[in-house]
């Protein structure tokens, strides 16, 4: 008894616990298997790996196409990895881009390299940098992503106690062994990117970290914006706000056809070929009418996932192609989901129709040029703002909202400069009417919610959304409810602005208009300088007024998009709109 009573532990000295080993069951059905790269992801940052793995999220940055070329040679299939035998003298091994999975561990890896002998075996991962000055030699995900590759290896029966990091900028071999921590380490990031990824819910953003600045994926994550929006005091960075250099190209000329030769679009007229543009700096393609685009174009433009809008001679969007679409469901299901709640409508609706009405007071503000200063209409639609808090349902939102475009469509003349201002000159503007427009500033003014609702479809679904469910416009007719919905606020910052620019600077006029049976559009040679006049603005920068950095109207949307997407999911408390002061 007293040998017994020795053995046991006291209440001053608790033993120690060790986690039990529990293995993974053997993958079956549809399952996926986890990436060895997912599993280093995850180790460098939980919130990229769920991003990435679970959302389907990507995007390229200078770090991501460098380490491609470094994997050129790599990439190519090459040597042979012979199955695991036993021998007096081994032969050589030396494999190129061996991919491996195993059903048992759940896990798959693209290996780079795999040299050794007989059933003795080294993989070798390939790295674009120089090997950095760290006490293990390299950094942790690199070393987990490596064990991984040997834990695959093992369990095809080779013998695997180490691998080889190859950084190719300072050409050197780090070698990474395989000991009892690193697998324990390796084995926790696996068993953490499981748990994420079937709980279905995003981890929370790195805060201030310096991993983020040069994240492929740090427009999409918006780590400082969400901290922002949580009470961080902290300024977020202008991590979004890269300026790209692709732009739209706008097809409009009746028969005109365009190819494909080599990373070039070429644009023919006729047997004519009139322009040429390189694949990089094409970031959607808006073609009008009758054009016609060719098969391999088409095959390459989806293949970059470059969007085609399709429209009518007039400009009516038609549709729009983009190859396989965004496999993020989940942002999606999060849609779908709370388009259901009445409640929820009602609070975004409420938020998106006074945005708008803000930033009409805003445009009527900067840009008033009628004979006295517009107070009283000012101070109407401030009254219009705080009637709209008090409504019950979407109906008496919609009043509210008429009676605020009536305010301000009866003013809207007095935005135009007085020698323009005048019936000779033909932009006399009385009141909005469409379906069709009876006159020039009605015709500009339908044109450019045109182009702006293309630009925010095409935003939508890159961003992954379904941009035919809304939350205040109806889903109904075919119409891209959620294109309006999110546009609403921009309609006078974007769309009326190109208009008053086009008018007070002279880059449309008069005799850029077509009448006939009572309806008004633009020229071809007028829709094409309305076109500039719409782009410029897109490219626009203003500053953010909650975050201080300066951003294109462009990447703004994307910008609204995303955070829109952040708060369905749960990770802010209301949809910040875009209010300039």
């Amino acid at each position: 008894m007293d040998d017994v009573h020795q053995d046991l532990p006291s209440q001053d000295h608790p033993p120690e616990q060790t986690e039990l080993p529990l293995p993974f069951p053997e993958l079956n059905r549809d399952l996926p298997l986890l990436p060895a790269r997912m599993v280093n992801e995850y180790q460098y940052c939980p919130r990229l790996a769920y991003l990435e793995w679970v959302q389907g999220e990507w995007e390229d940055s200078r770090d991501t196409v460098e380490g491609r070329y470094i994997h050129r040679r790599v990439d190519k299939p090459g040597g042979k990895l012979p199955a695991p035998r036993e021998a007096e003298e081994p032969e050589p091994i030396h494999a190129r881009s061996i991919t491996l999975s195993s059903n048992r561990l759940g896990l798959i890896a693209k290996m780079d390299l795999v040299e050794g002998a007989g059933d003795h075996v080294t993989p070798v991962d390939y790295k674009r940098g120089k090997r950095p000055h760290v006490p293990r030699g390299a950094y942790e995900p690199e070393r987990v992503q490596l064990c991984v590759q040997g834990m695959i290896l093992s369990e095809h029966g080779y013998r695997c106690e180490q691998g080889v990091l190859y950084y190719a900028a300072s050409r050197e071999r780090v070698p990474v062994l395989f000991d009892e921590e690193l697998r324990r380490t390796t084995h926790n990031a696996i068993d953490g990117l499981r748990l994420i990824a079937a709980g279905g819910q995003i981890p929370p953003p790195l805060a201030d970290s310096p991993k983020c600045p040069r994240c492929s994926l740090v427009g999409i994550c918006l780590p400082d914006e969400v901290n922002f929006f949580r009470g961080s005091e902290l300024t977020p960075r202008p991590l979004t706000v890269d300026r790209g250099t692709a732009l739209p190209v706008y097809v409009q000329t009746h028969h005109a056809k365009i190819s494909k030769r080599g990373e070039r679009l070429d644009i023919y007229i006729g047997d004519d070929k009139v322009q040429s543009v390189r694949l990089i700096d094409v970031s959607q393609v808006a073609v009008f009418g009758n054009v016609y685009i060719t098969t391999p174009a088409l095959h390459e433009l989806m293949r970059r996932n470059i969007p085609i809008s399709w429209h009518s001679f007039g400009g009516w969007l038609m549709g729009h192609t983009i190859g396989t679409g965004h496999k993020n469901v989940e942002l999606r299901t999060a849609q779908y989901t709370a388009s259901f709640d009445p409640a929820l409508c009602l609070r975004l609706a409420k938020g998106l129709v006074e945005a708008k009405i803000r930033n009409a007071r805003t445009l009527l503000r900067r840009n008033w040029k009628g004979p006295d200063a517009p107070d009283a209409l000012l101070e109407d639609l401030r009254g219009d703002i705080r009637r709209l808090q008090r409504v019950k349902d979407l109906q008496g939102l919609l009043g509210i909202e008429g009676s605020a475009a009536s305010r301000y469509f009866g003013s809207f003349r007095y935005l135009i400069r007085d020698q323009y201002r005048n019936e000779a000159f033909g932009f006399d503007f009385r009141t909005r009417n469409r379906r069709p427009p009876t006159d020039p500033v009605n015709a500009m003014l339908s044109y450019a919610y045109t182009l702006l609702v293309r630009t925010w479809v095409v935003t939508l679904s890159a961003v992954g959304f379904d941009p035919y469910r809304g939350f205040y416009h109806q889903p109904r007719y075919g119409r891209p409810a959620l294109a309006l919905d999110l546009m609403e606020p921009f309609r006078p910052l974007i769309a009326d602005s190109v208009v008053l620019q086009a008018i007070n600077n002279g880059e449309v006029r008069p005799t850029d208009f077509v009448q006939a049976a009572g309806s008004v559009n633009l020229t071809n040679d007028g829709r094409k300088r309305f076109i500039g006049t719409f782009e410029r603005r897109m490219s626009h920068e203003v500053t953010h007024p909650l975050f201080q950095y300066r951003v294109s109207y462009r990447r703004l949307l994307e910008l609204q998009a995303r955070l829109f997407g952040r708060f369905l999911h749960g990770e802010l408390d209301a949809y910040p709109n875009f209010t300039p002061r």
